[in-house]
């Protein structure tokens, strides 16, 4: 069954599968930062959705969807429209070369997310691993 896209349920699975992996474990074992996933509209999806995430040394210790108006601070935030996200989730665009092309945006500390890279590869690995229905 499918999990739909952008959801709290799917976010929560996500979690699930980070903290079961222990191979982003390994990779994520630095890492220290929470983010914000923003979703830009696109195909069935007719507003914003915000996902977060609480990512520290390899185990994810929280994550939801943000409700409609919440403001949440985390230390990044990766924006970018959902056809984007899709492309990236099912292996049809490398995040990085999404990145550097500008279809998808990061702000947050650049040097903490290049001496992690693997981490990052591993979080798109998880996203790959999960039942997915896209609005498109």
């Amino acid at each position: 069954m499918s999990i739909p896209f952008p959801s709290d349920q799917w976010i929560k699975a996500m979690m699930e599968d980070l903290n079961h992996s222990s191979s982003y474990e390994e990779a994520a074992k630095n890492w220290e930062g929470d983010f914000v996933f923003v979703i830009e509209p696109g195909g069935k999806l007719d507003k914003p959705v915000m996902l977060y995430m609480d990512l520290w040394h390899g185990k994810c210790r929280n994550a939801y969807q943000i409700p409609d108006g919440e403001v949440v601070n985390s230390a990044f935030r990766l924006s970018g429209p959902v056809a984007v996200w899709k492309k990236v989730m099912t292996k049809q665009l490398d995040p990085m070369q999404a990145m550097m092309t500008g279809q998808l945006k990061l702000t947050g500390n650049m040097a903490m997310v290049m001496r992690n890279v693997r981490a990052a590869k591993e979080l798109v690995e998880s996203c790959t691993r999960i039942p997915t229905e896209f609005p498109l």
